[in-house]
């Protein structure tokens, strides 16, 4: 499933003296299978994006095509197509209603009208991918600790099985282990063949992980491609006031002592080898 964005321009309480452009002249694609990283500092439009990636907002102007459809379009089944975009909100365990976290993560796929024993494999099936155990179904979702409530969350978008995975700060507020645990869940899905956009503060995982990354600035668009060449253009990157992930700071330094290490890598092993095997080549130099 692809998503095309066209143009894409979003103005709050346009017509008034209070207009402002929340997004200006965005055009990008989600390639089938694809991880985005979406990046910005606060203010910059991320959240307004990913809110017309299913329709949730629709445009001032510009179109977002899924599949080439338009899910705007003046007789588009604009339902059947935000089915198959799950959006994931910032802080989404304020979105449990249910008594229980079994009927709160089978809602989802309810009403999307599945009858009650595919609704239970569904929700079972999501389950692990989340790291709940099904000892966890009984109880109301108001009991559980914050990491928890966000892996309901979490698991109620999964079970509707979408094709697109939209992550809005899926971190955010969550101890170092809980980041790492919800990273590592994120990863899985990555590994199975999900399309994944993400919107991170987090340069360190949006980089490692992410295929492309798009950065907004004040609503504008100003750069779109793979981390390494965002990152090893620091002019750039400078005037984007992005600051770079720890390990491409830390392999910079060390680059100037070793200048024939790579220092746009994301992965501590990947770093590790170019660190290892870049000395063993400028020894066999000499």
């Amino acid at each position: 499933m692809s998503i095309e964005v066209r143009n894409l321009t979003h103005c709050y309480s346009e017509g008034s003296a209070l207009r402002t452009v929340a997004l200006d002249d965005i055009s990008m694609t989600i390639e089938d299978g694809e991880f985005l990283g979406i990046i910005g500092h606060t203010g910059s439009g991320k959240s307004t994006l990913v809110q017309h990636l299913n329709g949730l907002l629709k445009p001032t102007s510009g179109q977002v095509l899924v599949d080439g459809e338009d899910l705007n379009g003046e007789h588009v089944n604009r339902r059947a197509l935000r089915q198959r975009i799950g959006l994931v909100f910032q802080y989404p365990e304020y979105q449990l209603f249910e008594e229980t976290v079994e009927k709160d993560i089978k809602f989802g796929p309810s009403k999307m009208g599945y009858d009650d024993k595919t609704c239970d494999r569904l929700m079972r099936e999501s389950l692990p991918l989340v790291g709940l155990s099904e000892d966890i179904l009984k109880r109301s979702p108001f009991e559980l600790s914050g990491g928890q409530k966000r892996r309901v969350a979490f698991a109620g978008i999964l079970a509707m099985n979408p094709d697109v995975l939209i992550l809005d700060e899926p971190a955010a507020g969550l101890d170092p282990a809980g980041q790492k645990e919800i990273f590592g869940y994120i990863e899985t899905l990555r590994d199975q063949g999900k399309s994944i956009v993400l919107v991170s503060h987090d340069m360190d995982e949006a980089a490692r992980i992410a295929d492309r990354v798009l950065v907004l600035k004040k609503g504008e668009q100003v750069f779109f491609g793979s981390p390494e060449k965002l990152f090893s253009q620091e002019t750039n990157s400078y005037a984007m006031r992005l600051d770079k992930p720890c390990l491409v700071q830390t392999m910079s330094e060390l680059k100037k002592e070793y200048p024939y290490i790579n220092d746009t890598v994301f992965d501590v092993a990947e770093a590790a080898q170019s660190l290892v095997f870049g000395d063993l080549e400028e020894v066999d130099a000499q």
